[in-house]
């Protein structure tokens, strides 16, 4: 039985309009980086300080402030909402006995403003951020993390689920039993499906038929 389901924040659980990768893009062009829009989305997933030192060529905390001001905006212009059916798809998993965490490329004061502004704080059994942890995905540390947090021992009863390659990956290092890739974010069937998974989904909505006893 899944113990513990480890879900992605946006394009997974919360719908941003895409305004990280435009707040990531207009950052690293202020500093001086030329990227195309599909090299800014090779790097969806990842942790935005990372993600914006290799854009750049070298870690650039002056951008990184940048890419915050831009996404704080961003955010206040087109304010994030949670996606269909994921609370509720939460609420069953975790009445269910399963426990719920998020994990997030994002660091933990951009994470806490998004979940406060949906309603979230306080919602999930865990919320582990990228600055959590000594590198963030593809590497498993945040699924580690969440479990820990969680008291979950056996990464055999995990599942985890995401909308980017990178997502699919960590669960993949991590050894998850359950590796989800959900189209409600910027990659579609075909870029999930090459990565390694066991399940391509609509939605997070659909978890909880995927794990719960009928």
């Amino acid at each position: 039985m899944i113990e513990l389901v480890v879900l992605d924040v946006a394009g997974t659980t919360i719908e941003e309009h895409g305004c990280v990768y435009e707040a990531l893009e207009a950052a690293v062009r202020t500093a001086g980086a030329t990227p195309t829009t599909e090299e800014v989305h090779r790097w969806m997933g990842a942790g935005k300080r990372e993600a914006i030192a290799a854009l750049l060529g070298e870690p650039s905390e002056a951008a990184y402030r940048d890419f915050r001001a831009r996404l704080a905006a961003l955010y206040a212009s087109k304010p994030p909402y949670p996606l269909p059916g994921v609370a509720e798809a939460v609420t069953r998993l975790r009445a269910g006995g399963v426990k719920v965490a998020l994990t997030t490329g994002f660091d933990r004061e951009v994470t806490t403003g998004l979940l406060e502004s949906v309603g979230w704080t306080g919602f999930f059994d865990a919320v582990i951020c990228v600055d959590d942890v000594p590198a963030g995905r593809p590497a498993p540390y945040m699924i580690f993390r969440a479990m820990e947090a969680t008291g979950v021992t056996d990464v055999r009863r995990v599942l985890i689920a995401g909308d980017t390659v990178r997502d699919l990956e960590a669960g993949a290092n991590a050894g998850a039993a359950i590796v989800v890739g959900v189209l409600t974010g910027a990659q579609d069937a075909a870029g999930l499906g090459a990565a390694a998974h066991t399940h391509l989904l609509a939605g997070v909505a659909q978890i909880p038929d995927l794990v719960l006893p009928n």
